[in-house]
């Protein structure tokens, strides 16, 4: 069984740190940093909502990823004229789907959150990392919301965690780099709101079948990593534990 690139075990996460107010013009952003894997993340939030929510004074939240050109080992090319490679497409609209399962729209009339994933460097995972990096932003754009207009927008929030896991070489394995990505014989995403409550599971078998008890701790190593990320968010916010 091949040992992991940095040593870890099977059951750690790569180093996690989350800096908040890295933009000194942005009033809610964050930059994660998962192992070599860093994203930046914005919460932006302005009038007005799209067409089929007029007139029902709740809010709206969408999600934008893309990556720099220089943060892989190959350049990657930009975005052009509205034109988004299919993965990007794929990854913002999970984002999206995943903070807004998590955040009361309704408190916030009709504004919409703009939430802005931009990766600086990826080794694996950036698609986790925006949603962990995305939550806090998040909290920080409605914890600036209520302190203006006196509401409790933020009280309604969820808690918001994201990981991966793989089998590698045989082994079940949590949150890849790039190294273990490229080379899993299974993978899997896993977003959840608490360490028992799934809110989306996105994975297969990309070079062998993996069978019930595989499955079960893939699941399980996930449960422990998304406790240790809400964990980290919520010291990163100055908040109490759970």
């Amino acid at each position: 069984m091949p040992a992991r690139p940095d040593g870890r075990s099977a059951d750690a996460l790569r180093p996690l740190r989350f800096t908040r107010g890295f933009l000194q013009k942005v009033p809610a952003s964050t930059l994660i940093e998962m192992g070599g894997t860093r994203v930046l993340c914005t919460a932006t939030m302005v009038d007005g909502v799209p067409p089929f929510l007029i007139g029902k004074k709740r809010g709206w939240l969408t999600a934008e990823y893309s990556m720099l050109p220089a943060s892989t080992p190959q350049r990657k090319a930009r975005d052009r004229n509205g034109k988004i490679d299919g993965r990007s497409t794929e990854i913002q609209r999970l984002v999206g789907r995943a903070l807004r399962a998590v955040v009361d729209l309704s408190g916030i009339s009709e504004r919409t959150i703009w939430i802005d994933c931009d990766v600086l460097e990826a080794d694996g995972g950036t698609r986790t990392a925006s949603i962990n990096g995305a939550w806090v932003a998040l909290h920080d754009v409605l914890r600036l919301f209520d302190a203006e207009r006196g509401t409790k927008s933020l009280a309604r929030l969820k808690p918001l965690a994201a990981v991966s896991v793989g089998i590698v070489g045989g082994e079940p394995r949590l949150d890849l780099c790039y190294a273990e990505d490229s080379e899993a014989d299974a993978d899997m995403n896993l977003v959840m709101t608490s360490p028992e409550e799934f809110l989306e599971l996105q994975g297969g078998g990309e070079k062998a079948p993996f069978g019930p008890s595989a499955l079960a701790r893939l699941v399980e190593l996930g449960q422990g990593g998304v406790r240790t990320i809400l964990a980290a968010q919520r010291e990163a916010l100055g908040l109490p534990r759970t």
